[in-house]
């Protein structure tokens, strides 16, 4: 029987929290880098004569040290073909190291045991910035001795390291832009508010619903400033979601996200929701709570006016045995129709 799982998450309307939670720095970001390698040393389980490339990578590697060997002449089933990829974090310096992610590209069945090559990493602008190297872990096997389900991605811990640097100059700088991780007018001028009167002066001007332009006082160093800023509290409203997770069944919504009154039929359950000043139901009702009862043809949800919620209307589903996947697609349906305000994140 396939778990249900209704996460309430208590949301105040308005509440406190730092700046660097809900924004960024213009510019101080992860850089993707990518490469293209082989790992050796597998016991069988590598790429079979099929895949081509990755015999015409063994030969150009040969060739490199000076064997010349054909394609077609080589058999060996202890090589795979891997693209191995990274994020390279802001500010990384020449030989700091860091985490790689190996995963097969050929029919190879595992990489367990393998040995990731020299593998140089490039950007998007095709320069070498870092190099990967090392043993590849795949995981622990199960408890019942098995290999990993997903035996043909692995990591190689602290694999990579930095070669070319990302300058980013901000110690000179006398501007900076501070980016919102969700768009909102109210909490662009809410930042803007609380930095200037932690200054008592005009150094951040929203420009936009996402970012607020940031000029450094004359007594501190870009770095001080940018340190300040973002310890800084303010007034945060965040933006009412619910997320659907449609593999597992879960649902994480705020405990007062509102749905105005619906009809709605779904498969062979129809829901009904009627809002009242004060609940009358018809007898043999099913009282949930005080604000809430399920009709006796279990296809009308009764509540007090005001309190139609998510939270609710996923209790009284689950009363009328409502499943998992008929409660995901009735949110959506509803959210559809204009009945739920909220924005609806489906994973």
């Amino acid at each position: 029987m396939k778990c249900f799982l209704f996460l309430l998450l208590l949301l105040s309307s308005l509440y406190a929290t730092k700046i660097n939670d809900v924004s960024n720095i213009v510019g101080v970001r992860e850089n993707q880098i990518i490469g293209y390698s082989l790992v050796v040393g597998l016991e069988k389980t590598g790429d079979g004569t099929t895949s081509k490339f990755t015999l015409q990578s063994i030969s150009n590697m040969l060739k490199a040290m000076n064997i010349d060997m054909k394609p077609i002449d080589i058999k060996s089933k202890n090589v795979a073909a891997v693209v191995v990829t990274a994020k390279m974090q802001p500010f990384a310096r020449q030989g700091d190291k860091f985490d790689v992610t190996v995963s097969s590209i050929g029919d190879a069945k595992s990489l367990e045991g393998g040995t990731l090559l020299m593998t140089p990493l490039k950007g998007v602008d095709g320069k070498i910035y870092a190099l990967a190297q090392g043993s590849v872990s795949i995981g622990g096997r199960n408890t019942r001795g098995a290999a990993p389900t997903h035996s043909t991605a692995g990591i190689v811990f602290k694999g990579g390291l930095i070669e070319r640097e990302i300058n980013i100059n901000l110690f000179n700088q006398k501007y900076a832009t501070l980016s919102l991780k969700e768009a909102d007018f109210k909490n662009a001028v809410a930042v803007q508010k609380a930095i200037n009167a932690f200054y008592s002066t005009q150094v951040a001007v929203a420009t936009d619903s996402r970012s607020i332009k940031l000029k450094c006082p004359k007594n501190r160093s870009m770095i001080e400033f940018l340190a300040e800023v973002q310890n800084i509290n303010m007034n945060y409203k965040p933006r009412n979601k619910i997320i659907i997770n449609e593999r597992t069944g879960t649902i994480v919504a705020g405990v007062n996200i509102e749905i105005k009154p619906i009809i709605l039929t779904h498969g062979d359950i129809t829901v009904k929701i009627v809002e009242q000043q004060n609940i009358s139901a018809p007898t043999g009702s099913m009282v949930v709570d005080k604000n809430l009862v399920i009709g006796l043809n279990e296809d009308e949800i009764y509540t007090k006016k005001g309190t139609t919620t998510v939270a609710n209307l996923v209790r009284s589903l689950q009363k009328m045995g409502a499943s998992p996947k008929d409660i995901i697609s009735i949110l959506e349906a509803m959210k559809t129709a204009g009945s739920i305000a909220a924005d609806l994140e489906v994973m």
